[in-house]
């Protein structure tokens, strides 16, 4: 008997476990490996001997940190993280700005087809986003491009989005335009979980509309701005479709304007996988480090403004 229910026991301890043993092997297999594996591929060189030609006159060999220090040490890489950096300080306070009006638009009392509205501002995200910057590049094309048309019947100038200082808000437009309503629709959520009673406190206090949304409902929807701000700096920093596919359409673009892009060149066009790794890795470090930077800092903030 005394077998019996230490066997239950033990049962019962161990399920929870066996229930969070597929997804341990699923984390295991698709994304601890990989990332152990490009680790790997980082430390690692090819050595050729000879012309290279033959069994064995190319070989794999340790390399230790020289892929880094060459990834760090590159200048197009680094003009890659700078542009990079130009066109986040553009797309992240838009797209969230955006986002934050839409979402207190709607949650208005007096809103009119907000269903629609909801589906009309979130529709963009739900396109790819590759098929998103082909649509937007037809748009930005003076050769076929209706909005250019209308311009010249107009004898209105047509400036060139696809080249210099235009090009970064014409990417960031497409960027905006598919990201706004995710990040809408995570604020409204927030928006709509607030009881009903903390506005009728403010409105008792003699609060307006613009009152409570400026002193109430955005104070309490900070959760959700912080995590819609962390997926944004997320996204931006690993930006690749965009000016991947449009760069058939512009000079202005070079095959390394972002640092992915620089990844896929030295990976795929070059051959070179274990720079790519490296400088992959360098990315994913970069990221977390920025990520987890604006995490802390956030956070440290509103700790502040509760202790006041």
């Amino acid at each position: 008997m005394t077998s019996r229910k230490t066997r239950l026991s033990y049962g019962v301890k161990s399920a929870p476990y066996g229930f969070l043993l597929p997804a341990g092997i699923l984390f295991a297999l698709f994304f601890a490996l990989p990332i152990g594996y490009a680790i790997w591929l980082s430390l690692h060189k090819v050595e050729v001997k000879g012309l290279g030609l033959g069994r064995g006159a190319r070989s794999e060999v340790w390399a230790g940190l020289a892929n880094y220090t060459d990834a760090v040490t590159d200048s197009e890489l680094l003009h890659g993280a700078l542009r990079i950096l130009g066109y986040g300080a553009i797309v992240v306070p838009v797209m969230l700005g955006l986002a934050l009006v839409f979402a207190l638009m709607l949650d208005a009392d007096r809103v009119r087809l907000a269903p629609f509205t909801r589906l009309a501002i979130f529709l963009p995200y739900a396109i790819p986003g590759v098929v998103a910057a082909m649509m937007w590049g037809f748009l930005y094309l003076p050769d076929v491009s209706p909005f250019y048309f209308l311009l010249d019947e107009l004898g209105l100038p047509q400036p060139d989005l696809l080249d210099g200082g235009p090009l970064y808000g014409a990417m960031a437009n497409i960027a905006v335009w598919g990201g706004t309503g995710f990040n809408m629709i995570v604020i409204y959520t927030a928006l709509r979980a607030i009881p009903a009673e903390v506005y009728e406190a403010a409105r008792l206090d003699g609060c307006s509309q613009f009152q409570i949304a400026l002193r109430v409902k955005i104070p309490m929807v900070a959760p959700s701005l912080v995590l819609t701000a962390f997926f944004s700096i997320i996204a931006t920093l690993q930006v690749f479709n965009e000016p991947t596919t449009l760069k058939p359409l512009t000079n202005a673009l070079s095959t390394t304007w972002s640092p992915l892009m620089r990844v896929y060149q030295d990976a795929f066009v070059k051959g070179d996988i274990y720079s790519a790794a490296a400088t992959a890795v360098l990315i994913a470090v970069v990221t977390l480090v920025l990520s987890f930077g604006f995490l802390r800092a956030a956070n440290s903030r509103t700790k502040q403004e509760e202790a006041r």
